[in-house]
């Protein structure tokens, strides 16, 4: 990921206090729908509009002084997302990946967590009452995990958004990691896959 390190967990908790902590996760869920009938589904991915204006995931800065990553990323999705992200916990288990940058001196932890779609549908319900509702977050939007048949249409004119940080590259892994598109998807919508 341009300008970002890949680390393994243990060395980036053990950064000097120079260092401070950013924690996001990919809520996602299975979802058996149809768009237009024909188009399947297959995931509902959440990701949200920041204040600037850029695509990113839920999550934000952590004090390690308060806990764990974990408990500091759920607290995050709590003033985020409201009420309904305090049915389910972020744990270790679901810790994907941490990067870190130069500049400034911020390590990125990524984590996805597999909702019910009953779950995800409550925290997009709620997500308008979330103390940071129109604040820090403009609103959630659902990752479209298709392609039209123009060939743009979906997911390949998603990726044309503008992303904070490394959050377009974690998405793409994340993706294909999880197996949440069809098998040779990547190679199909002209879009690199990750390293």
């Amino acid at each position: 990921m341009a300008g970002m390190r890949r680390l393994e967990l243990a060395e980036a908790l053990q950064l000097g206090p120079g260092w401070r902590h950013a924690c996001h996760a990919l809520l996602y869920a299975p979802d058996p729908g149809l768009l237009f009938g024909r188009i399947p589904l297959r995931y509902a991915v959440l990701m949200q509009m920041r204040f600037d204006g850029r695509l990113g995931f839920p999550g934000g800065f952590v004090d390690l002084r308060d806990g764990s990553l974990e408990d500091g990323l759920n607290r995050e999705l709590g003033e985020e997302l409201g009420q309904a992200a305090t049915a389910f916990r972020v744990e270790r288990a679901d810790y994907r990946s941490s990067h870190a940058g130069s500049r400034p001196r911020v390590v990125a932890h990524f984590y996805t967590k597999l909702l019910s779609l009953e779950q995800l549908t409550a925290v997009e319900m709620g997500a308008p009452r979330a103390r940071d509702h129109g604040l820090e977050v403009l609103g959630l939007v659902r990752v479209p995990l298709y392609t039209l048949r123009d060939g743009v249409g979906g997911l390949p004119a998603f990726l044309e958004n503008t992303f904070i940080g490394n959050a377009r590259e974690q998405l793409l892994e994340a993706i294909q990691n999880l197996g949440l598109l069809e098998p040779g998807s990547f190679a199909r919508l002209k879009i690199s896959a990750p390293p």
